[in-house]
Formats: structure tokens, sequence, C-alpha cells
């Protein structure tokens, strides 16, 4: 087989997911793709060794699969593993692809040093929300998967039941209706909970009422709420200001409060203040969902769970890795999906003219290409 793919253990605190799962060795074997996998790294989400092998994988060191492969696939690679990930950076070879989570926008010093180890860092981060890229939109699985465990965090810390017994159903409040906010809807309606939603984005009303909850509808006025690539936009203060306000009211009669808002490549929008989280009851939950952008509670503590009024704050870090079989899974058939595209006659195709391939692509021969990630680096030619 004449293109190689490489899956190194990953090496983040706490990541238990694997950048590809035996099944999809098969898939990579009709694309004329071999794969390779440093030992033990599908072991925390389940899948050992032998069905590696049993799928035509070879099991090989960490320095072999860097040094052989012509792609090296990774959940996280350097930008979101920051610390550990430099380890690796003397592995890498001039002209491999690296694809994974890199965190580009924020971890710009990071795609320096790519740049610099000569390799080209296709970020799954930055897949456009367009509908021929659905199959490799690694965001949308991952914020799946967190919207769902996000729910059986807030069951498992709400001193009630979630569905009608001696009292009422409880209630769950959904603040952003992206990918996790819907699954976190469509999670607590199957637990049994009454399910209120909002979103500063009107159009999505009719997405939230589809999978069974009530869309709040608050007297602001958004503009234009979304960018070109379909992400959340930052907002003024004084929008948030008032939203906060409205939003008040809405928090006084909530036994759960989900909360999803972020912004790529900003700190994301502080949507509950500590006044706000006062007017809820006490024994109540909020599970703040976006740790990894400064969360959208103000009290809330990245990794940690606090208690503020008898509130339960959580903003629990890395919630995919909980769920890593699963995740591993779904992550596993975006880059299979990515690497289809790229692969012709056996052979890597970096098409800058695809729009996929452009938009994610971050670094290329030595240099930042991603016109983003050059302007947050002050690069303006």
């Amino acid at each position: 087989m004449s293109v190689t793919v490489g899956v190194p253990r990953e090496t983040f605190p706490g990541e238990r997911r694997v950048a590809i799962v035996p099944r999809q060795c098969d898939a990579l074997a009709k694309l004329d793709a071999s794969v390779s996998v440093e030992r033990s790294a599908g072991l925390q989400a389940g899948f050992p060794d032998d069905q590696y092998a049993a799928h035509g994988a070879r099991l090989a060191s960490r320095a072999e699969v860097f040094q052989a492969e012509d792609v090296i696939a990774q959940v996280r690679a350097l930008g979101a593993n920051p610390e550990a990930g430099r380890a690796d950076l003397s592995l890498f070879r001039h002209g491999q692809i690296v694809m994974g989570f890199g965190e580009p926008l924020t971890a710009v010093s990071e795609c320096s040093d790519l740049a610099a180890a000569g390799v080209s860092f296709l970020a799954m981060e930055l897949v456009p929300r367009i509908t021929r890229a659905q199959s490799l939109d690694a965001l949308s699985s991952m914020a799946t998967i967190s919207g769902y465990a996000a729910v059986l965090l807030a069951a498992i810390s709400l001193p009630k039941v979630f569905p009608m017994l001696m009292t009422a159903a409880s209630k769950v409040f959904v603040l952003g209706a992206g990918v996790a906010g819907l699954q976190a809807i469509a999670t607590a309606r199957r637990l049994g909970a009454v399910v209120w939603a909002y979103d500063v984005r009107q159009a999505v009303k009719e997405q939230v009422e589809s999978v069974g909850a009530k869309f709040v509808a608050l007297n602001l006025e958004a503009g234009a709420s979304e960018d070109n690539g379909g992400y959340a936009k930052a907002m003024d203060q004084e929008f948030y200001r008032q939203q906060r306000e409205l939003l008040t009211e809405v928090l006084r009669d909530q036994d759960v409060v989900i909360t999803t808002v972020a912004v790529p490549g900003k700190r994301a929008p502080v949507l509950i203040t500590g006044e706000m989280v006062s007017v809820m009851a006490p024994g109540s939950v909020i599970v703040d969902l976006v740790a990894e952008r400064g969360g959208n509670c103000e009290l809330s503590r990245a990794g940690e769970t606090i208690v503020h009024n008898g509130v339960t704050i959580l903003r629990p870090l890395n919630l995919p890795s909980v769920v890593s079989y699963n995740a591993s899974q779904m992550f596993a058939s975006n880059l299979t999906a990515f690497l289809k595209l790229m692969l012709r006659d056996g052979a890597l195709n970096l098409n800058l003219d695809d729009e996929i391939v452009r938009e994610t692509l971050v670094t290329h021969g030595n240099q930042i290409v991603h016109p983003r990630v050059r302007e947050s680096l002050g690069v303006t030619t």
C-alpha cells in the first residue's frame, strides 16, 4: 500500500480517546492506505492491540509511528496538547501530514512550531460548516457526546429525578442550541424532563422544537449572530447585558441549566453571573460545557464542582474523553472521511482548490498558511 497512516497514543493528561479505531483500518485499506498504531494507543478507549492486528494494522513503537508514516492521526495535536505534545516535535518528518484538533486560533505559537517542523497540519476544528463536509465535522461529533454526557452529570447531581414521580418533572433549560445543546435537549427529554432552550439565533427555533423543547424568545435584536462558516459570532457587551437581565427571570424556575455557548477563537461569553445564580433554587444544578473557552457561568471553575447558595455548578473538562469508546469511533469516522477526500490513486493530494482542505490547512511548506491564524500572529501578507 502506498499511503501510510500512523496513530500514536494520546499523551494529554486524562485523554482516553484514540484517533483511529480498528474498524476504520478496513475502510482505509480500501483506499489503499495502511495503518500503524502505537502499542496500547486504543486501550483506554476500549480497543486493545489484538483488535487492531485483526484488522490489519501494524503495531509499533511511538518513534516508529512518527518516523515511518505519511500521515499522523491524533485526537490532540500539539496546540491541543501544548506540554506533552512538544516532545513529539523532534519526531516529525518534513512533509508529513498531521491531522487532529489543535486549537489553531488560540495556540498560534504551537502552530508556528509545527510550521518550523515542516509538517502540513490540518486542524479538525476548522472544517467548514458546509453540506459536503458534514461527514468530516469532528467538532459536531464531539459536541454530540458532550451534550449527552452533560445531561447525565446533571441528573446525577440533581437531588430530584427527571421524570414525573411524586412531584412534577424536573425542568431543564439549555442555553445554546448548537449540536451540543440539541443533543442535551434530546437526552433530557428522553429522561423525562420538561425542557426549555434559548439561542440568539431565532432560526434554530424549529430545531429546538423538533427535539422536544420549548423555545424561549427574548426581546433582543441579535443582528448577524453567526459567521459565514455557520459558527456563532461574538456579540457586543450591551447585548450580553440585556440578555443576562432577561435570562435571570427564566433561571428562577429551573432545576437544571446547561450552557453550551462558545465562539471559535474567543473567550466564551458570560451568560450567567453570580447574581443570576443567586436567584436559582437551592439544589438546582448548572453544567457549564465550555470550560476550555473560559465558561458561560461567572462562578464556574474549570474541572471543578462548586456549590454557591445551594446551587451546584459543574464545569467538566474534556467530556468526550469520558465516553471515549463512542467518541473515538465518531472521530475516527471523521478522519477517515477526510483521508478519503485527499486520497487519489493511492497518493495523497492536498488540493488547495478544495474548500475543505483549504479552510482546514494551517501549516504547509514551513509556513503558516491559514489567513485567520496568520492574522492572530500579526502577519498581514
